[in-house]
């Protein structure tokens, strides 16, 4: 288990019943998780808050503010700065546990002597794409949703990195990366973080099970001869670690020896009873150092 435990400006506080309790800068938010599936004995912590999002029995849901609030607002990770502002889908723009991933990657390309270029696909709101730049690579973006690809230009210019090499593009990835090799452009390290299930601007179909082999595999034709690092993050349910773990050791370590592969859950500590909450799974290949 990697923990993002370092966070100042999110926390934590508490979760259990299906349910977590939040700390968004000031901003006190309850909010679906159907891994907290323990008991949780309800404190006053939890009927404080400012926003509560309610699922709804039809699929969706919605939230209650208790409080008026800014359309959005920020916080810090470290040098980092992102907006974060509540959307229809649940979600704040922001997936604080990822700061784990986002700290293994500052630190491989900060060790290295010489300018790395990174791919970051299914690339979000750029939490990994900020993490690269902020270190010194320069980054492609590519997601399929030009609102949170226009999302993600905030935070570059949040986090002062404007003057840096990041390039937006909104696009299906596999068509993306199958362009780049078609072009000869190569890469020394890839993110991804590939949704369950997703379409892109075209309509083009993407599952997670029936699709990330293919990608993986494409992906490996526009690597550098010497990549940093392979990484892939995943949220989709009933998928092992252990599964990225034996698609990376039969790809990446197969054709790059001179590396390691690991995998395992990445997860948030809870401040009230110092449990741990999970939040997904891993699985990255990183050359020696």
């Amino acid at each position: 288990m990697r923990l993002s435990n370092e966070w100042k400006d999110y926390e934590c506080i508490d979760a259990g019943n299906g349910e977590k309790l939040e700390r968004w800068g000031n901003v006190i938010f309850r909010r679906p998780d159907p891994q907290a599936m323990w008991n949780v004995n309800y404190n006053d912590n939890w009927k404080n808050v400012d926003g509560h999002y309610f699922r709804s029995a039809k699929g969706g849901g919605q939230w209650k503010f208790n409080t008026k609030l800014n359309d959005y607002w920020t916080i810090d990770y470290k040098h980092l700065t992102f907006k974060v502002s509540p959307t229809n889908f649940k979600h704040t723009g922001l997936f604080p546990e990822q700061a784990t991933n986002w700290d293994f990657m500052m630190d491989k390309i900060k060790k290295q002597d010489r300018k790395i270029k990174v791919l970051n696909l299914f690339a979000y709101t750029g939490g990994a794409t900020m993490a690269c730049s902020s270190a010194g690579a320069d980054v492609v973006h590519v997601d399929a949703s030009r609102g949170m690809t226009d999302w993600a230009k905030e935070n570059m210019k949040l986090s002062g990195l404007e003057n840096n090499f990041i390039r937006f593009i909104v696009d299906d990835c596999l068509k993306f990366v199958q362009r780049e090799y078609r072009r000869g452009n190569k890469y020394d390290a890839i993110v991804m973080d590939p949704p369950s299930y997703g379409r892109g601007p075209n309509g083009e179909v993407w599952k997670f099970e029936d699709n990330l082999y293919t990608l993986i595999e494409a992906c490996m034709q526009i690597l550098s001869d010497e990549p940093v690092f392979f990484l892939i993050n995943s949220y989709t349910t009933g998928i092992s670690s252990i599964v990225l773990e034996n698609i990376l050791k039969t790809t990446m370590l197969k054709k790059y020896p001179d590396g390691k592969v690991e995998a395992g859950e990445v997860g948030l500590p809870i401040t009230r009873d110092n449990l741990v909450l999970p939040c997904g799974i891993y699985g990255r290949w990183e050359k020696n150092d």
